[in-house]
């Protein structure tokens, strides 16, 4: 609306003698319950008209409506000037903005941004909380995509570790050479059941040494698995062969079973780093900082930095015994993908419960002088809960990522079945559209929230066709892809229609603030920003829908104007929802 601030600006001087420039001029959508469609804040210029707000507004309102053809009309409340911009400006706006195939495409901006996200770990499956990382990193790194950014994603895998050898020592005591084939288990699912097999065991030691009369605190380090546990880390280490071995072929169980979630969940990556090749990076910038005078060394040889200065705390970064802590591993992982990319910034998508930990990195990078540090960014989400309370995976009580999507596809089969939508769709069909319905309605439960807001999933109330849902979404999709092939529509050029019902406005606006809505997703990082405009658009369509005729429209001009709206929605919906990792299907 830049033509509207130019004539604002004009309007200002003329009648206040006053020059202002573009960003003194705040523009906003019109609240619903007002007349217009583009709201202009008073109040700043009342200073120079020495004039209520009210006077202030009708005044400039009074200019633009004289000097500009496209403003209708205008309504002044309190300190807000509304503005009703004319018929023939949105249907312009439609035939040269909307319908023509590049809109809301932005060309390559030459910003190069990496999104990493998923790091799960791998002694266990994915489970519920690792599904809104994926799906909020996913979906992050395809709105910043749309938005023209060059995009990596990258996944950074915690491989290694004490918690890698309980399931590996478990397996070894207790698993008579189970394998996922002997199984029928997937890989991951084998190896995380070693993972709960060895916290039983192993509290059943504590429990007995607690009897002998040690305390807890003692039980814990004195029982033997847990000595077994870490004399194994040590010598996967040192490098044993048989250990190392042992490690590799679990591992190779576990990433079968991740590539079939990450593949049912439609999430992807461009690299793959692992925490068994990149754990001793730090050293080397352990060693640069202690030289630039950024670390400092205590009598016992631990390597810390003091970040008081900065109302943090004092932090190790490397052990007296010369190992690695995760910082360590951080710092050289950091510099390690800068090498890799040269990226202009870079989006670590991991959980609030690390707000702190991301803090220190940033902060430690950026006093060794990494210019490129500025760039990185911590997108912090909140924990995932269900009804039924946190999760917790030591126990085995976790909600696991791949029961979650076969509950949902069930739940969406069960909810299609009873509408009586699918009598006619063959059997593959069917299966295929319970997924996406599924899928489509736990990926928008998850992303339409703040992503810095934590969260209660209700399964049932996300397959919901008629709530704020992505099966209502997907509902409108399908109800558009219907209409336009029973009328058998091919864009046929400008519809030389003139007036607009208020309810076919509301809609061209609507769409007309898509391209806005991506690049203001893709500046906050937030998914949520697109889920909710779609949601609107949906609604808005299915006001027009129920309340204005397309196939029974009162003539062919009419008609095809409305198919093309209705084209027109189909497309920004389907294209929205592209983006937050959706699919949307033809029929339903």
């Amino acid at each position: 609306m830049d033509f509207i601030i130019e004539a604002a600006l004009k309007a200002i001087k003329h009648l206040y003698q006053i020059e202002l420039t573009a960003a003194d001029i705040s523009l906003q959508e019109t609240r619903k319950e007002f007349e217009g469609q583009v709201t202009m804040v008073t109040f700043p210029f009342t200073k120079f008209s020495k004039k209520s707000p009210e006077q202030t507004g009708n005044e400039i309102g009074a200019y633009l409506q004289n000097e500009l053809e496209e403003v209708a009309g205008f309504n002044v409340i309190k300190g807000f000037l509304n503005i009703s911009l004319t018929d023939g400006f949105w249907l312009n706006k439609l035939d040269t903005e909307i319908l023509p195939d590049d809109f809301a495409v932005f060309k390559p901006n030459g910003k190069k941004v990496m999104v990493e996200y998923s790091s799960p770990n791998t002694n266990k499956p994915l489970h519920l909380g690792h599904i809104r990382n994926n799906l909020l990193g996913f979906s992050v790194a395809e709105i910043l995509a749309g938005a023209g950014y060059e995009v990596i994603k990258t996944n950074l895998v915690n491989d290694r570790g004490i918690h890698i050898c309980k399931s590996m020592l478990a397996w070894q005591k207790f698993g008579n050479g189970e394998t996922p084939e002997s199984s029928g288990l997937k890989g991951d699912h084998l190896v995380g059941k070693y993972y709960v097999l060895f916290d039983k065991e192993y509290k059943k030691q504590i429990d007995e040494l607690k009897q002998l009369g040690q305390t807890e605190e003692e039980a814990k380090k004195n029982a033997p698995l847990i000595k077994e546990a870490q004399e194994m880390l040590q010598q996967w280490e040192a490098g044993d062969k048989e250990v190392i071995n042992l490690w590799k072929t679990m591992n190779s169980w576990v990433y079968a079973g991740f590539a079939d979630t990450y593949k049912n969940l439609g999430v992807s990556f461009d690299k793959f780093y692992y925490e068994s090749n990149t754990y001793i990076l730090g050293k080397d910038i352990i060693d640069e900082g202690l030289k630039k005078g950024v670390f400092f060394r205590k009598p016992d040889n631990s390597v810390w930095i003091d970040l008081t200065d900065e109302g943090l705390d004092e932090k190790l970064v490397l052990r007296s015994d010369g190992t690695s802590v995760y910082m360590t591993q951080d710092l050289g992982t950091a510099q390690l993908k800068y090498n890799d990319f040269q990226m202009d910034s870079s989006i670590y998508v991991v959980g609030n419960e690390q707000d702190y930990h991301f803090k220190v990195l940033f902060l430690i990078l950026q006093k060794l002088g990494k210019t490129w540090a500025k760039g990185l960014f911590h997108l912090s989400y909140g924990m995932v809960d269900l009804p039924s309370g946190k999760m917790k995976s030591r126990e085995g009580t976790v909600v696991d990522a791949d029961d979650l999507m076969a509950e949902m596809e069930q739940t969406a089969k069960l909810q299609t079945e009873a509408m009586g939508k699918v009598e006619d769709f063959g059997t593959d069909e069917k299966q295929q559209l319970y997924h996406i319905i599924g899928m489509g309605a736990l990926k928008y439960f998850l992303l339409k929230v703040d992503p810095k807001k934590r969260l209660l999933f209700d399964p049932n109330e996300s397959v919901d066709f008629q709530g704020h849902t992505g099966p209502f979404i997907q509902y409108t999709h399908a109800r558009i892809r219907s209409v336009l092939n029973k009328a058998g529509y091919n864009n046929a050029g400008k519809a030389g229609i003139q007036i607009l019902a208020d309810v076919e406005r509301d809609l061209i606006v609507s769409l007309s603030q898509f391209p806005e809505i991506i690049q203001v997703a893709a500046a906050g990082f937030s998914p949520a920003i697109i889920a909710n405009y779609l949601f609107e658009l949906a609604k808005t369509y299915n006001k027009f829908y129920h309340e204005k005729s397309i196939l029974q429209a009162e003539d062919e001009v009419l008609k095809q104007f409305r198919l093309q709206l209705s084209a027109a929605s189909g497309k920004v919906i389907k294209k929205g929802m592209g983006l937050l990792g959706i699919e949307v299907p033809e029929r339903m």
